[in-house]
This record gives structure tokens, sequence and C-alpha cells, in this order.
């Protein structure tokens, strides 16, 4: 995974500069049919019942060497109700609907999510790390 433009400056400016930065209280997985890359640019899934998840993290612990987080719980989205085309990335944003890009990476596997699928994450699966 790796981070945003918007997440890497409000980190940096809030760390050396002082500078407040308002950490969102509920962050969401989004889904991308392309790569969403450091400045938010991806085309994320729309239509078809498609809405963002919520996602909650275990507390960060040295793993590998790095500080890393995990997904405490699986991450189901609703039934597509209709094509949501080939998701190969996912994104945390910070808002259900609108918002900025925090981390983004692209699946090991790449899905297509027909009508009547349904997309999920298991519990551990989304790692976000540190160094």
């Amino acid at each position: 995974m790796n981070v945003s433009d918007y997440l890497a400056s409000r980190l940096l400016n809030g760390v050396f500069r002082n500078t407040a930065y308002t950490f969102p209280d509920t962050v969401y997985i989004a889904l991308y049919t392309s790569d969403p890359m450091a400045a938010d640019t991806g085309q994320e899934v729309s239509g078809g019942a498609y809405v963002r998840k919520t996602v909650t993290f275990t507390a960060s612990a040295l793993e590998n060497g790095k500080q890393t987080i995990k997904n405490s719980a699986d991450i189901e989205f609703p039934v597509a109700t209709a094509d949501w085309g080939t998701v190969t990335h996912i994104g945390i944003r910070d808002a259900a609907t609108g918002g900025n890009l925090l981390y983004f990476g692209a699946l090991t596997a790449p899905r297509t999510i027909l009508s009547g699928d349904r997309f999920k994450l298991l519990t551990n699966s989304l790692v976000l790390t540190l160094r």
C-alpha cells in the first residue's frame, strides 16, 4: 500500500511544522478499476449498489521491521446489481463520498465484478505499513 500525496503532506507538515491536522473518525475502503495513484486520479467503481465500506484496524505492531496495521474484520461490499468492471486497486478514504485519498494499492489478483457478485476482503488481508 502507498501513501497519497494528500496524507503525506498532512503528516509531514503536522510532525515537522506543527500544523494541525484533524484525523478522520472513520475511514472507508473504495474500489477502483484503475490505479488511483498518489494524486487521487483513478476511476472509482460507481453504480450497481456500490458504496464505500468502513474499515477498522488493529493496533500497530512491529512486523518484519515495519510498523504494521491490518483490517480487524472482514470488509464485505453489497451484492452488485450491475457490472462493476474489473477491480484492480483499493483506496482508503476519509469520507463515505468525496473526501480525500489516504492510502492506495493494487490487488494481488484483479477481480471482475459482475451483477450478482459480492466483493469481500478477509480479516488481516489489508496491510498498511510505515518504515
